[in-house]
Order: C-alpha cells, then structure tokens, then sequence
C-alpha cells in the first residue's frame, strides 16, 4: 500500500476482522505499527499492552513527529483504555502517564506483586466488552528474549504470559499484537521458537474447547 495511506488502508482491513467477529492476529516492525490497532479500537475496549517503554515521550530530546516512541499521543480520539504491563521507565512522571494510560503497572511491580497486579487487571478486563493484547517484545527481559532493537534490563519472562491469559479470559480477547522483533541479533532462533510457540498457544487457548 502506499506509505501515505497505510493507516487508512490498515484501519479498513483491521475493522473488517472486527466487523466479522474474527479474531485479530497483527504483527509489525516497530511499535508504530500498532497504532491503526489502537486508532480502530473504540471505547468499549481495552487494551493490555505489554512494552518496556510508556509510548508517550515528549521529552526536550524527543521528536514531536509521529514515532514509535510517541505514537500513542497521535491515537484518534477517542482513545481505548490502556494499561501497561512490564514498563521499566524512571523519568516520566506518574500524573502524565494518568493521561495517558488507564494504568500501569512496571516490571517491578510485577516482579513483587504479580498475583496483586493480575488481580486488579482481571476486575478491568471482566468490566471490558473486548480486550486485545498487545505485545512489544522488548518486554522481555534480554536474557530470554534478546533479539529486539532496544532492549531494556529487568524484563519479565515469557512464562508469565500464560497466567496474564489466565487474568484476561478467552471470552473477551479479540485480538493479539506482536511487534519489535529483530532476526538479526536472534540466537539460534531462539526468539523466534519463543514468538511462534506463543502465537500457537494463544489461538489453541482461544479456540479449544
């Protein structure tokens, strides 16, 4: 498509899936990617985004111009709920990231709490009509997931996916996202068994009774 229309042309192909009560598989580069996800997604919706980084920068050093740093100050309005899992930022300040996100809860969080953490995030996702799962690798720590462009230390493991399923019930996901994997700095392909084993789990999960 061309590079001036792909949010159009990919918000039309996103809201036929939704509008044909398919389920939503969705993997891009970077992060940016998501953003047709996000601009499709209405109200009703929420959004569980697990990312090491709050996509809401606007620090003196950061470009004003849509990035995948910042895209989500560009989402249309208006915006789904979102709550972060697994961030790992020290400088944003927690009344602006209020603004942005319903909640969020950072990898240490997690690490300390995690059956409180997926305790509250279940009472959100039981007051959702759809949830969709969005996914930036970079949340894993680089230990068990290295190959992404930025990746960040003090990640959660990729075992903790299954339990944040658990919190999210089959019922209401219509969707998963998957974005920032990079091949080249993969380990024996590693990162990619991880990937295509979840994505694998996630629709057996989904669809088996």
């Amino acid at each position: 498509m061309p590079l001036r229309r792909w949010r159009i042309e990919a918000r039309a192909r996103i809201r036929q899936v939704f509008g044909q009560g398919e389920f939503l598989l969705w993997v891009t580069g970077n992060h940016l990617g998501a953003l047709p996800v996000y601009d499709e997604l209405a109200r009703n919706a929420l959004i569980v985004q697990l990312d090491a980084h709050l996509d809401i920068y606007n620090l003196s050093d950061c470009t004003a111009e849509l990035s995948h740093g910042n895209f989500l100050l560009h989402v249309e309005e208006p915006p789904p709920r979102i709550v972060n899992l697994g961030h790992r930022e020290l400088l944003l300040r927690p009344e602006y990231i209020q603004k942005y996100y319903h909640a969020s809860f950072s990898a240490v969080e997690l690490t300390v709490d995690s059956s409180g953490v997926l305790g509250k995030l279940r009472e959100m996702c039981e007051s959702a009509e759809r949830v969709f799962l969005d996914l930036d690798c970079d949340v894993f720590d680089p230990t068990y997931f290295p190959a992404v462009p930025q990746s960040r230390p003090f990640g959660i493991s990729p075992l903790f996916l299954p339990r944040l399923l658990d919190a999210v019930g089959r019922q209401r996901l219509v969707g998963f996202a998957i974005c920032e994997f990079e091949p080249a700095r993969d380990r024996h392909d590693r990162c990619l068994e991880t990937l295509m084993w979840l994505i694998e789990y996630v629709l057996l999960w989904k669809y088996e009774k």
